[in-house]
């Protein structure tokens, strides 16, 4: 049995290897990347610093309150009640927060989880073409998401979970509503006397964003029937209509093993591979280092970094008119680069920790992530 385990789990290392160079290859010469084809890109900016230290490579790992986001089958494998607040500060003084709170079930089969995400920025002002200074207006955009989860260990070694969620987007004047499911499926297992863990999860699955509202209203102005004399008309008000767009549809396939483990202290390598439906796919590696009960004190201290391949960065292939980059996405370059870490007290049944995570995003400089969760 042993044997055979260790098989399967090797071939899924190996697939997921193999998975990385390959989904580089694009058939024929046809670019067909949707770049900017989806609305809604809040949906992707994770849920807490620990996460966002791994760079998304997370999802094979966690199985806290941040599962709600990252993979909702690593839930049902979530040992206490607990919640946390998470706020990133991002690109051009804009701001995402995301806060969550679960419970297990009793027995430990079953856990239930409520989610919820904001990101925006308001009072900035209306440029027009007419009026490139300014015409006194400004503009909000808030946008919104709640997610409730439910997980299920259908194993000891198999729980998968499902989250159903509610978007609002709201942009200036229009507004749009939508509904997605996350599906997420967690693998853990032993090769040896090491623990690994595998995930899959398809994130943002449902419907599409239709945007309406005073912000599309327009005047116009009837042309008269030929031959007729050609006298000035008031503008008629009408309001213009919005095809719908697709939500940013994620599917990750994550994988995380304890490499050394000795006392207190444990290592643990990750790796992901996701392929987003608007934009190239794209692989990250992470690695954490944790220490629990220093002393038996209680005190737990975490370091983690990591590396993500961003391709999308890499426009050489796209026509922009003047703008260019000398980014590329075949050498080693500071974006992609996250680190951090944590802190973390436990005193019999509650647990406080505080965790900070920095992103370097290239062109978009760095961002800032800080989360602080509790259980009990």
């Amino acid at each position: 049995m042993t044997k055979l385990l260790s098989r399967r789990l090797s071939a899924i290392a190996l697939a997921m290897v193999v998975a990385v160079p390959a989904s580089a290859q694009v058939a024929g010469s046809v670019d067909n990347t949707a770049y900017g084809g989806a609305s809604g890109e809040f949906l992707l900016l994770g849920a807490g610093a620990r996460g966002a230290a791994l760079g998304g490579a997370y999802a094979a790992l966690a199985t806290d309150v941040t599962a709600l986001y990252y993979n909702p089958g690593g839930l049902a494998q979530l040992p206490r009640p607990g919640a946390m607040f998470s706020s990133y500060s991002y690109v051009s003084d804009t701001r995402y927060s995301w806060a969550g709170i679960a419970f297990p079930f009793p027995g430990g089969v079953r856990s239930v989880g409520v989610s919820l995400g904001t990101f925006g920025f308001s009072d900035q002002p209306v440029y027009t073409i007419d009026d490139p200074e300014g015409d006194g207006r400004t503009y909000s955009v808030s946008e919104t998401f709640v997610g409730f989860t439910y997980s299920q260990n259908f194993s000891d070694r198999f729980s998968a979970g499902i989250t159903a969620k509610f978007i609002n987007d709201g942009l200036g004047e229009t507004n749009a509503s939508a509904f997605a499911v996350d599906f997420g499926t967690s693998f853990h297992a032993m090769i040896g006397e090491r623990p690994i863990r595998a995930g899959f999860v398809l994130q943002n699955l449902g419907s599409v964003l239709r945007y309406d509202g005073a912000g599309l209203d327009v005047g116009v102005q009837r042309e008269p029937p030929l031959g007729t004399p050609q006298i000035p008309q008031e503008d008629q008000p009408s309001r213009l209509r919005t095809s719908g767009w697709t939500l940013p549809v994620l599917f990750r396939v994550s994988a995380a093993l304890d490499v050394w483990t000795q006392g207190v202290n444990r290592v643990t390598v990750l790796s992901e591979f996701n392929q987003p439906n608007n934009t190239k796919p794209s692989a990250g590696l992470g690695l954490e280092w944790a220490a629990s009960n220093l002393g038996n004190t209680g005190f737990s201290v975490a370091a983690r970094g990591s590396y993500s391949i961003n391709p999308d960065n890499n426009i050489d292939d796209i026509s922009l008119g003047t703008l260019s980059t000398s980014i590329s996405s075949s050498s080693f370059t500071s974006d992609g680069v996250a680190v951090g870490g944590g802190v973390g007290y436990t005193r019999g049944n509650l647990h406080f920790g505080f965790d900070y995570a920095y992103r370097n995003l290239g062109p978009l400089e760095g961002t800032n992530f800080v989360s602080f969760s509790v259980g009990w």
